[in-house]
């Protein structure tokens, strides 16, 4: 049984897990190759346990970030959207992550936003003022165990204003906004607009799965506000919690102590690296320290996981040890995918506990 963060995740039939996908505004970098490749590792060994997996990724094509960077380049946002995530597909296939079985994109479930927004209002949830749908959100920031001001702070920093006009609460947030000229709407019972990106997330995964996941991951930045609200407003509408039964919070990637963004301009990019190093050596790295672990990104880091990708190769080449050790490699990571044990037996042992390392790893 896979346990990930002290909670065991015992499943009956399929597992259903769902990773917080890109906004397609830009090449993909460390910082998302990163969540992703955890995300791979996790389907992995859940699959290797002989549990079927299903694997929602969404694609957030509908955000202010992305139609600002459409209108920079002169495209319209959806085919910006599209070219985007051509590049981001293209990076994920080069990292041996495997294909996922869902892929909703957002602007084709803004109808089942509008219906996740209307079930909010009817409930008590929800309000609407001018046009725009404000989930109510106080609960949210308490549950998270914010206080007034660091949940202001963060949700600015995710585009939020808690100074906005028309607000109950600085804590509320728009779960649809009207569209002026020259941005994405649709229409609404409150007039023509957009959906919000917490609603999107919440919306995509409720179609997809029901009321409830097994397994929800995504970079550990958007712990607060993204997965807060999402699970929040999921919860609300259907009543059943909790909404994700354990989190993959992966932790983010630095550069210099900055975390990687690109409003640090402190990008490194995942198909950069890939030109000059084998596909293994990047996975490697960016399993070299444990998931919820922020790390340094330095380039001498992928010649030390080359290095090791290539002691890991002789080792899967040696004659197999007795199965225990195979089995306590596997052990290692259904323990809260504790790579580091995994790859230190598999190196010791060889043989068949190596190759299977390899295997689940996506080493190969």
């Amino acid at each position: 049984m896979l346990t990930i963060g002290r909670t065991p995740l015992p499943v009956v039939g399929r597992a259903r897990m769902y990773v917080c996908g890109i906004t397609p505004y830009d090449t993909t970098h460390l910082g998302h190759a990163r969540t992703f490749v955890w995300a791979d590792v996790a389907a992995r060994v859940l699959r290797h346990t002989g549990v079927p997996v299903e694997v929602c990724r969404n694609v957030t094509d509908v955000d202010d970030v992305l139609t600002s960077a459409a209108r920079r380049a002169g495209s319209p946002y959806d085919s910006f959207a599209a070219v985007q995530q051509f590049y981001f597909d293209r990076d994920m296939a080069a990292l041996h992550v495997h294909p996922v079985t869902y892929e909703p994109r957002a602007h084709t479930y803004v109808p089942q936003v509008v219906a996740l927004a209307r079930a909010l209002v009817e409930l008590g949830h929800a309000y609407e003022r001018d046009g725009a749908v404000y989930f109510r959100g106080a609960g949210v920031r308490e549950r998270a165990g914010l206080g007034a001001e660091e949940a202001a702070r963060l949700l600015a920093e995710f585009g939020e204003d808690p100074d906005e006009t028309g607000r109950d609460d600085p804590a509320d947030v728009a779960i649809w906004r009207p569209s002026a000229d020259g941005e994405p709407g649709w229409p609404s019972p409150w007039g023509d607009g957009r959906p919000g990106w917490h609603a999107e997330c919440a919306a995509m995964a409720l179609t997809t799965y029901g009321p409830a996941l097994d397994l929800h991951a995504g970079g550990a930045d958007l712990r607060f506000p993204h997965h807060a609200y999402e699970a929040a407003m999921a919860e609300a509408a259907t009543g059943v919690r909790p909404f994700a039964r354990a989190w993959l919070h992966v932790g983010v990637v630095r550069v210099d102590g900055a975390k990687m963004a690109k409003s640090a301009g402190n990008l490194v990019f995942t198909a950069d690296l890939l030109r000059r190093h084998p596909a293994g050596a990047v996975r490697l790295m960016l399993l070299g320290h444990p998931w919820a672990d922020g790390w340094d990104y330095r380039p001498g880091g992928l010649d030390e996981a080359a290095a090791r990708l290539e002691r890991l190769h002789a080792a899967a080449g040696r004659p197999s040890a007795p199965a225990a050790g195979e089995r306590a490699a596997v052990g290692a990571l259904l323990d809260d995918l504790d790579v580091a044990t995994a790859l230190a037996i598999a190196e010791e042992e060889g043989g068949q506990a190596a190759r299977t390392v390899i295997a689940l790893l996506g080493l190969g």
